[in-house]
């Protein structure tokens, strides 16, 4: 930064003056720093007691629920063969404790009104844990 001293005519100064605004946001800071408050609030957390191990979860049956191109669904390696016959399967686990997951796997080029009715049959029947399965012909 450069200062001039004297003057050399007629021109006329164009340099801001920067004290003022840089005094304007020391005051502005401290002000800030003044009006925060106190965190004083601690957040409970309820940490497991080491002497009261939880009991260990029993991992729930799970159920392969496949449907081929051509519209075939397979109940863990048995073929369903109607509608009335899966929502029956589904009414009998949905009663179980705790209840088996269902892992659908559509075949690429299942049609999606399948796909669908299956999943309406689930849910009308009460079965919560659905899930899609991830299969390597998917990845391409």
């Amino acid at each position: 930064m450069a200062m001039q001293v004297g003057t050399t005519g007629d021109e006329e100064m164009v340099d801001i003056n920067t004290t003022p605004l840089i005094d304007v946001m020391l005051v502005l800071l401290v002000m800030l720093i003044i009006t925060l408050p106190i965190m004083t609030h601690a957040v409970k957390l309820d940490m497991p007691n080491a002497n009261n191990p939880p009991p260990p979860q029993e991992r729930p049956e799970v159920i392969d629920l496949e449907i081929d191109y051509d519209g075939t669904i397979v109940w863990d390696g048995n073929v369903v063969k109607d509608m009335p016959t899966l929502e029956s399967y589904f009414r009998t686990e949905s009663m179980k404790d705790p209840q088996p997951e269902i892992h659908l796997a559509p075949d690429r080029h299942a049609k999606y009104d399948v796909v669908a009715k299956v999943l309406a049959a689930a849910q009308r029947n009460h079965m919560i844990k659905i899930g899609f399965v991830n299969t390597p012909e998917f990845n391409q």
